[in-house]
Formats: C-alpha cells, sequence, structure tokens
C-alpha cells in the first residue's frame, strides 16, 4: 500500500498518477465544473463593472471565454500523457465532438443573451471533452500500446 501511494503524486486536487495524468473522471470533470463557474462568474464581474462605467450594455461578452480554465486543464493532461497517436487522435475526437455539442447547445439558446448562451455552449463543451478525452485516451493507449 506504501509502494503504491509512492508512486501517485501527494495532494492537490485532481488526483494525479506517477505520470501527472488525472486518476478519475470525478476528479477531471469536478476541476473542470469549478474551473468554467470561476469562469462565468469572472465574466460576470467584468460585465458588471463595465456596465456600471457605462462602457455597454450587461450580458454582451461572449460566454465561450469561460472555458480557458477548462481548456487549460485538458492541455495540462494532455502534456501527462506520452507522445504518441492515442493521445493526439483522442484530444482531436475530443475536441470536434465537443465544439458540436457546445455549438448546439449555444445555438438552442441563441435567444439568451451572448453571455448565458455562450456560458451554456461552454459547459457543454466541457463536459463533452472531459468524457470523450478521458475515456477515449485510456481506450486507446491500451490499444496501441
Amino acid at each position: 500500500m506504501t509502494e503504491q501511494r509512492g508512486a501517485e503524486q501527494q495532494g492537490g486536487f485532481p488526483r494525479r498518477d506517477a505520470e501527472g495524468r488525472v486518476r478519475t473522471l470525478g476528479d477531471l470533470l469536478g476541476v473542470c465544473l469549478a474551473g468554467l463557474v470561476i469562469g462565468v462568474l469572472a465574466l460576470v464581474l467584468f460585465e458588471w463593472a463595465f456596465a456600471s462605467f457605462g462602457a455597454g450594455d450587461f450580458g454582451h461578452t461572449n460566454g465561450w471565454l469561460a472555458v480557458i480554465l477548462p481548456a487549460w486543464l485538458f492541455w495540462d493532461d494532455f502534456r501527462a500523457w506520452d507522445f504518441g497517436a492515442a493521445r493526439v487522435v483522442a484530444a482531436f475526437v475530443a475536441l470536434a465532438v465537443a465544439v458540436l455539442v457546445g455549438l448546439v447547445v449555444a445555438g438552442l439558446a441563441a435567444g439568451f443573451p451572448a453571455l448565458l448562451s455562450g456560458a451554456l455552449g461552454a459547459l457543454a463543451f466541457t463536459v463533452a471533452y472531459a468524457l470523450v478525452w478521458f475515456r477515449g485516451v485510456r481506450w486507446l493507449a491500451r490499444r496501441t500500446g
């Protein structure tokens, strides 16, 4: 048991294995969704500040900007995997699926302000990417060795 703990990185969230990869889908989704909430709150704060100074109307900033922190975690996890086809293919497939899902959701919410429709699109993007990336890279890595 102590050897297993020694092989894993100690402390921090999300929990990571010895190579620095996120260990569980729950950890990946949890941190990504927390980052998305922080991004949305930052956008709302900036929108409120600019609207209070008369620099524009509230809600016109693109909510897709909230995906910056989750994308940073995705990039970090991508770098933790060994160079090879598994991580590249999984990343491209996850990106294609996530963009498609995010655009569909944002399109369905097009009647709302840009901040809200973009935030909903970013939420859909984040969940779709995390699900496809986490399962896909592990499945492909097992298949390609």
